[in-house]
């Protein structure tokens, strides 16, 4: 599938970063005309991904988010990787309430939110190499 149109980010997994990371995404996806509750659904998926890449991922903030974005018609791919700690069990992870930090006083509802706002949510992660979420949205495609 070629891509329609792309960007790639990089930034600190620092946590003001996931703002960023929102909007960016939100600024980038502007070209489909999205409703406020396409736009709503995409940054929250978005938050929360960038979120768990920060917190799970990592415990140094200068280590690197990577993100990628693109549109190829009304599809809205986007990916956020780290190079970080990875999961050992992505299905236990993907459970709602599970949670690696729960000091942190985490809810452990990230993927859930990320399926529940996205069409398509695709994990994959091996420990001591990272994680990678591939999330899809179709925008301005109704159900039927």
């Amino acid at each position: 599938m070629h891509s329609k149109n792309e960007v790639e980010l990089s930034f600190d997994a620092r946590s003001v970063n996931e703002g960023f990371a929102r909007m960016a995404v939100a600024a980038f996806i502007t070209e489909l005309n999205p409703t406020m509750d396409e736009l709503s659904d995409v940054k929250t998926a978005v938050s929360e991904a960038v979120t768990n890449a920060i917190i799970h991922g990592y415990d140094n903030p200068e280590e690197k988010v990577h993100m990628t974005c693109r549109i190829m018609g009304r599809e809205v791919e986007i990916i956020v990787c780290d190079t970080g700690r990875g999961i050992e069990d992505v299905a236990q992870a993907m459970e709602p309430f599970y949670t690696t930090k729960p000091e942190l006083e985490r809810s452990g509802m990230g993927f859930a939110f990320m399926e529940a706002f996205m069409d398509e949510v695709h994990v994959q992660s091996a420990p001591g190499k990272g994680t990678s979420v591939r999330m899809k949205k179709y925008i301005g495609v109704q159900e039927g």
